[in-house]
């Protein structure tokens, strides 16, 4: 796909905050959450400086994008990464709502560099009991009736 002059000007922004904090000690990825043309967010993957596996930068750019814009709902935004997102990423997309995606590199331009998220997708595609993580369930009733609860709570906001 041929990008537009503003995508490719966020796009190498993501890329950018990559590569920068790559040199700061974190992880060859980077984010950016654009509305409306201006920048919401930027950040890389602190994976390893901030010993959290879920500090991915497009999961740390949605959460300084969520606090900047005092919502949840990022729907009206457009998220830039340096990487195709990860199964995790992409599931924080999606609950943020982000309805676009522009990306440089691939998914598996990413393993070839050691972030092989390929076995994640596939155990993904799986039922529960196929998995390589043991699933066990217990207590449905009352996990159900928590559920229930939610459904007739006056005060909740859904997302």
């Amino acid at each position: 796909m041929k990008l537009n002059g503003e995508d490719r000007k966020f796009l190498e922004l993501a890329i950018g905050a990559a590569e920068e904090n790559m040199r700061a000690g974190g992880g060859p990825f980077g984010a950016v959450i654009v509305r409306h043309g201006q920048v919401v967010s930027r950040a890389g993957n602190r994976v390893v400086p901030e010993h959290d596996p879920t500090a991915h930068a497009e999961v740390q750019a949605i959460r300084l994008a969520a606090e900047a814009l005092v919502t949840h709902d990022l729907s009206d935004c457009v998220i830039f990464a340096s990487c195709e997102p990860c199964p995790m990423c992409l599931g924080a997309i999606y609950w943020a709502g982000i309805r676009r995606i522009v990306y440089a590199s691939d998914r598996y331009r990413a393993a070839a560099a050691g972030f092989d998220d390929e076995r994640i997708y596939a155990e993904l595609a799986l039922a529960n009991s196929e998995r390589s993580i043991v699933m066990d369930r217990g207590l449905e009733k009352e996990g159900d009736s928590v559920l229930r609860m939610w459904e007739e709570f006056p005060g909740k906001i859904q997302y």
